[in-house]
């Protein structure tokens, strides 16, 4: 049977791929990358610190591509129906979007799968850009640091149960889905 030792060997030996996909990886997703991440820096085929990095760039980028993307889909589509589904679904999750952005914006970050709907809803709805930014920064540099810990977490506890790779992925796969 194979270890863990598989995976770090394979990681550390092609690690500029695996920061490369690090940064993609949370333009396009977010939380399993980054827990993932945490578990290959605590396995140590990955530097922590360079991890954060690349987990703060990339959430980065995200945020404020995605702003700028509602930004130009407001100047683009601004009647279209959609857009006013859009509005009102994002409203029923955050009530308080219009008097309170700073808050929602900060607290999409918290909340799996609703942030990118926030962060181009705040462009298209022309959020005030330092509002924005002030918020996503701050909520990034505290929920990457925190996941990356609960990544670290679970491959702690995955190889206190088991060091074959098949064992250690099924234990990471049941935390991820909890």
């Amino acid at each position: 049977m194979h270890t863990v030792q598989v995976l770090n060997h394979l990681v550390e030996n092609n690690q500029i791929l695996a920061y490369l996909l690090i940064f993609l990886g949370l333009i396009f997703e977010g939380e399993i990358v980054v827990i993932t991440t945490g578990i290959l820096s605590y396995l140590g085929a990955l530097n922590f610190w360079v991890s954060l990095a690349f987990i703060l760039a990339g959430g980065l980028v995200k945020a404020f591509g995605g702003y700028y993307l509602g930004g130009l889909l407001h100047r683009k589509f601004s009647q279209h129906n959609f857009f006013r589904y859009l509005e009102r679904r994002v409203l029923y999750f955050m009530p308080r979007f219009n008097q309170k952005p700073f808050w929602s914006i900060f607290i999409s970050k918290f909340i799996m799968g609703v942030n990118y709907l926030i962060v181009i809803f705040s462009g298209y709805n022309k959020i005030n850009f330092k509002t924005f930014a002030k918020a996503e920064i701050l909520s990034t540099f505290i929920w990457a640091p925190a996941l990356l810990s609960l990544g670290f977490f679970f491959s702690q506890t995955a190889l206190s149960y088991s060091k074959e790779i098949s064992r250690f992925s099924l234990v990471i796969f049941l935390f991820l889905i909890v």
